[in-house]
């Protein structure tokens, strides 16, 4: 298997260098440069498949360089959590992705990446420096799924004063190997941070970086593993419409991987907060990036998201088909606030504010685009839920009236000590404490 960039001007690579290296040459992101398909007979028999069956077969056909024993046991140990899907009726699912170790979807892409690395690395003596923006919720899987991992650095920017309270404690408070980086400025100047440090070459000629965000195909990889798996668990073989909050539209991209190797959807519906610049895109054809807006939803507050490259070049450059593909709209805050408050009142079921930004989408598909995709009525929509509610307490609680039982992974952070480095929003700031700490 090899890899080719989105920009199309560097040379093909293999899973190791695509992996390690984070972001190509060319400042493309990478891509299968020909893409495997899943055996019929294999989707068939989803059903009686695991979570941890589909994320081997999957990973086989995409990862070279591990045996088959070592590749069974990362992925047996790195999925070791639950992924339940709930019925809301009406055909409406919710496939929970938070019951990972930091309670959110991102721990899929870090605990898979880190034994990934770990195992690619094992020749190599020198470290490898894990270099990620976060908007919240990747900086503390990525702390976690690497923490303690020998010959391995990481360094988390994020965005200061624009993640949650308990976001923010989980990934300044785990120590050791992993340092945190408060920017001042927004998720997008982190972003646009790192990607500078990829490309400078004579940074990466005294550190080796890799990237552990979504632009790294490894991180993409384990995400296609629930959506085959969300199919396992319907009660009839059918082809649903995938809703996916999104930011930097990763998880989206992941579904179209999946897609791509045979998954059977009939459609993706793309829910975005204030931050609408792919609903516009596909409103009107112009992708128009912009600074990011702050919003309750905060790890979708992303004004230029990078896996737009990969949607646009997995479906082939045609505006029409990535319009037959997906379906976009935005939300506001207050929108998101009075679905969370109906849907606990009328359900019983908490929502965190981007699934509720998921699930308004869905209402409002139901109510006005029915159709879009020539499905039928009975056609399930899932809803990747992608983090617990406890996680955004703060915005919680006042709009339902009550506490949220906080569950004992989020107490432990909040009695650790923050440990963090305030950055101006400059690259040059950056270069000059990367190579003060790592050269």
């Amino acid at each position: 298997m090899k890899y080719i960039s989105t920009n199309k001007k560097a040379d093909p690579v293999s899973f190791a260098e695509a992996a390690l290296k984070g972001l190509a040459p060319d400042g493309g992101l990478y891509l299968p440069q020909i893409w495997p398909r899943l055996s019929d007979s294999f989707l068939d028999q989803l059903s009686q498949k695991s979570l941890q069956d589909i994320g081997f077969k999957i990973s086989r056909l995409f990862v070279d360089g591990i045996d088959d024993d070592v590749l069974e046991g990362i992925t047996k140990e790195a999925l070791n959590f639950d992924v339940p899907l709930n019925s809301l009726g009406n055909q409406v699912y919710v496939l929970e992705l938070f019951h990972g170790p930091t309670l959110a979807f991102k721990d899929f892409g870090a605990r898979f990446m880190s034994r990934i690395f770990s195992a690619l690395r094992k020749e190599s003596d020198r470290d490898l420096v894990i270099l990620a923006a976060t908007s919240g919720d990747t900086g503390s899987a990525v702390a976690q799924g690497f923490l303690s991992v020998e010959g391995i650095k990481v360094c988390l920017l994020y965005p200061k004063g624009k993640v949650s309270y308990i976001q923010e404690q989980q990934l300044t408070t785990a120590g050791q190997n992993v340092t945190a980086l408060e920017v001042e400025g927004t998720f997008d100047d982190c972003q646009r941070m790192v990607k500078e440090a990829f490309s400078d070459y004579s940074l990466n000629e005294k550190l080796q970086l890799s990237s552990a965000n979504s632009i790294n195909i490894a991180r993409l990889i384990p995400q296609m593993f629930y959506y085959f798996y969300a199919i396992a668990q319907l009660s009839v073989n059918s082809s649903p419409i995938f809703c996916v909050p999104s930011g930097n539209f990763g998880n989206l991209t992941a579904g179209l991987m999946a897609q791509k190797m045979g998954m059977s959807a009939t459609g993706f519906i793309a829910a975005t907060n204030a931050n609408d610049v792919v609903p516009e895109f596909l409103d009107y054809g112009e992708f128009n990036p912009r600074p990011s807006k702050r919003t309750i939803s905060n790890a979708m507050d992303v004004g230029n998201p990078s896996n737009f490259a990969r949607i646009v070049d997995l479906l082939n450059e045609d505006y029409q088909q990535i319009k037959r593909h997906i379906w976009g709209a935005s939300f506001s805050d207050s929108q998101t606030r009075q679905v969370i408050k109906e849907v606990y009142r009328k359900q019983d079921y908490l929502m965190d504010p981007h699934t509720a930004v998921g699930y308004r989408a869905v209402q409002q598909y139901i109510s006005s685009e029915q159709g879009y995709f020539s499905e039928s009525k009975s056609t399930p929509k899932i809803i990747l839920s992608t983090a617990h509610p406890a996680k955004f307490k703060d915005v919680i609680e006042p709009i339902i009236g009550k506490k949220i039982t906080m569950p004992d992974r989020l107490k432990a952070c909040l009695n650790k000590q923050k440990q963090s480095h305030v950055l101006e929003d400059d690259y040059d700031e950056l270069k000059k404490w990367l190579l003060n700490h790592y050269n």
